[in-house]
């Protein structure tokens, strides 16, 4: 592994813990070079996930292209890449617990949908927008509608 910041490969670790339900270990690493931190996560390989599209076509269960997504939409956010990282592991964890390696994209979404509803309504919205293929204003309006109707529930 090298320094993203110089590219240097003199790393250490300066601290190391599991993540979610232990199926990831997070590292907080220090260049001896230029001595900028850094944080890595490192998980098993191997969840070996056929995605079914919309439109008909297989594809392998891509981790980066749902960190990418996910990332898109908590742009800017009060949301951190622990979070981030949480998420996506919470949304593999179901799917391993699955009982088939066939999983159709809608369903990936609607966990990922339903974990950022929690965590931040904007990104909820933002990927929503996308997953769902918002049209128009009108798309957004009645999706907005749904969490001031949610958001009213939790505060009773």
């Amino acid at each position: 592994m090298q320094c993203p910041f110089c590219g240097s490969d003199d790393l250490g670790v300066l601290e190391s813990r599991t993540v979610g339900d232990g199926v990831s270990i997070r590292r907080r690493r220090q260049c001896a070079k230029c001595e900028k931190r850094f944080t890595t996560y490192e998980r098993v390989e191997g969840l070996d996930l056929t995605v079914l599209k919309k439109d008909g076509r297989r594809e392998q269960f891509d981790r980066e292209k749902l960190r990418r997504g996910i990332t898109k939409a908590t742009w800017k956010r009060p949301v951190n890449l622990a979070q981030i990282e949480e998420l996506i592991e919470t949304v593999e964890q179901k799917l391993r617990g699955k009982e088939t390696t066939e999983v159709k994209s809608w369903e990936i979404g609607n966990l990922v949908i339903n974990k950022l509803k929690r965590l931040d309504a904007m990104a909820y919205l933002l990927f929503a927008s996308v997953y769902r293929d918002f049209q128009d204003l009108e798309d957004f309006e009645i999706e907005v509608k749904k969490l001031k109707k949610l958001d009213k529930k939790k505060k009773k």
